[in-house]
C-alpha cells in the first residue's frame, strides 16, 4: 500500500489521489486500507517521515575531521542517496504543503535537522579558513536545492553516468564555497 501510494503521490500530486485510486492499485477495496492508516493525510505523512528518518540515519554526521572532505562526503552521500529514491524525494520537496501544521513542523524539524549537519560543516571550514563562506544558512539552503535538483533532469543511462554527476556537482560545490 505504502508503495502503491508512493507511486501515485509522485506521479499525480497528493491532492489528485484518493484512498479509492490506492485502494485499486493495490487491488482491495478502498475500506480495506484504514486497516493500515487512518487516512491519505497519516499516510503522506508516513511516507515523507519515513523519508527523512532513512536520509538523518544513513547520513554521517558531519562532526570532526577535514571541512573540505567532510563536504565532499556530504555532497556525493546527497546526490546518491536521493537519485535512488525518486518518488520519495519528489514528495518530500513538493508535497509539503499538503502537510497539516503539525505534521509540517515535524517535516520541518527533520529537514532542519539535515540541514544542519552541512551548515555545521560550512561554519567549521569558514571558521578554519577552508572556505569563504559569509552567510552558512544561505550556502547551506543553496547546496541543497542544488543537489536535491538533479533528481529532476538526472537518468540512468543518459549521457553522463552518476559517477560524472557527482564529480561535476562536488566541483562547483567545492567552488561555491570558495575551496581550493
Amino acid at each position: 500500500m505504502r508503495q502503491a501510494a508512493l507511486r501515485l503521490f509522485a506521479q499525480r500530486g497528493y491532492a489528485a489521489v484518493s484512498m479509492r485510486s490506492i485502494a485499486a492499485e493495490v487491488g482491495v477495496q478502498a475500506g480495506a486500507l484504514y486497516n493500515y492508516t487512518p487516512d491519505k493525510q497519516s499516510l503522506l505523512f508516513d511516507l515523507m517521515q519515513g523519508h527523512m528518518t532513512e536520509l538523518l540515519k544513513e547520513a554521517q554526521s558531519g562532526g570532526g575531521g577535514d571541512p573540505l572532505k567532510r563536504l565532499q562526503t556530504f555532497v556525493e552521500f546527497h546526490i546518491r542517496f536521493h537519485a535512488d529514491r525518486p518518488d520519495e524525494v519528489f514528495i518530500a520537496y513538493m508535497e509539503l504543503r499538503n502537510l497539516s501544521p503539525e505534521n509540517f513542523a515535524h517535516i520541518e524539524d527533520l529537514r532542519r535537522r539535515y540541514e544542519d549537519r552541512l551548515e555545521t560543516i560550512l561554519r567549521d571550514g569558514a571558521k578554519q579558513g577552508v572556505f569563504a563562506v559569509e552567510d552558512t544558512k544561505i550556502v547551506t539552503l543553496a547546496i541543497i536545492a542544488m543537489l536535491t535538483g538533479v533528481n529532476t533532469w538526472y537518468r540512468t543511462g543518459g549521457r553522463l553516468s552518476l559517477d560524472q554527476v557527482v564529480a561535476q556537482y562536488w566541483d562547483m560545490v567545492r567552488k561555491a564555497v570558495g575551496a581550493g
